[in-house]
């Protein structure tokens, strides 16, 4: 008995030693192989894709890729396609985003009083967020055909002639814009709606002993109080306005010419039609260096929004 009683100390204070250390670093450990995984799978595509870049290639099995250096990055600022669908990018994203968190604001407020079927309403919002973005697009084809479509029969009915929406250069990208605000002012809606459920009611109830409007109190107040969650909104949606394909895609696939060639459009034409797979990976490094820019511009002003608060 008196041989055992050593291994049991040693065994016991083996695990008290473990045990804290353990339950001190768990909720770094349990979630460190899904952390590690998801990493990989961000990390190893991107460094793949900054290599392609500095090389020309045509995605052919028999020749290997040729280093070039910057040459594939030089060359796309000679471009005018690439500057094009630069600007183009930046208009889309800003005019859409733009009008969904205006509009967004504007239907929470409306939202945020309490009517009959409020729940019906706000189900009914997440409609045009959850149907496939390539379905909307297809859709909203229908809808703009020049013969048949729903828009043109609403000119029509009020007297003003009928419009080759995605067929005309200069009315494409505004069309294209429309369904973009269309299916994701919803989104704006739900988050600055669920930002006013938080708002303190102490500024408001001081208000209103002190005489102020309707107005005073939402620029006075409410705005104020929401920067946060409209920076977190605008963020969501701007990253995700950057990004849009699938609806450009499937409506003009960049047409007519390149009067909706976005960058994502351009880079795929570049990668998957001509086969210069070193300046495709050029202008998605670009792109991801514009988005990360951009994001990190943005958490910023949203930092400084809330710890002002």
């Amino acid at each position: 008995m008196q041989s055992i009683q050593p291994v049991r100390i040693i065994k016991e204070k083996t695990k008290k030693s473990t045990t804290p250390l353990m339950e001190k670093n768990m909720k770094w450990i349990l979630p460190m192989p899904a952390v590690i995984f998801v990493g990989l799978m961000m990390v190893m595509p991107v460094c793949y894709t900054l290599w392609l870049s500095f090389h020309e290639w045509s995605m052919s099995n028999t020749q290997e890729p040729v280093w070039v250096a910057l040459q594939n990055y030089t060359e796309l600022f000679q471009d005018k396609t690439f500057l094009k669908s630069l600007w183009l990018m930046f208009y889309f994203t800003i005019v859409a985003v733009s009008a969904q968190t205006v509009l967004g604001v504007l239907l929470a407020l409306l939202m945020n009083k309490h009517f009959v079927g409020k729940g019906l309403v706000k189900t009914l919002f997440l409609l045009p967020m959850v149907a496939t973005p390539v379905a909307v697009g297809l859709v909203w084809v229908l809808i703009y055909e020049p013969n048949i479509g729903v828009a043109n029969e609403f000119l029509r009915a009020f007297g003003f002639p009928a419009q080759e929406w995605l067929a005309s250069e200069k009315l494409v990208l505004p069309s294209l814009i429309f369904i973009d605000i269309w299916e994701w002012t919803p989104m704006v809606t739900l988050i600055v709606l669920a930002g006013l459920t938080t708002l303190p009611k102490d500024p408001y109830e001081a208000a209103l002993i002190d005489g102020a409007n309707k107005f005073q109190v939402f620029w006075n107040i409410t705005l104020p109080l929401l920067k946060p969650t409209l920076y977190s909104a605008i963020l969501l949606r701007m990253i995700d306005a950057l990004k849009t394909f699938d609806i450009i895609y499937a409506t003009t696939q960049g047409g007519p010419g390149t009067s909706s060639q976005t960058m994502n459009i351009y880079g795929y034409v570049l990668g998957f039609q001509y086969f210069k797979i070193g300046q495709a990976s050029a202008l998605l490094m670009i792109f991801f260096m514009i988005v990360l820019s951009i994001s990190i511009f943005t958490i910023l002003i949203r930092n400084k929004a809330g710890a002002s608060l």
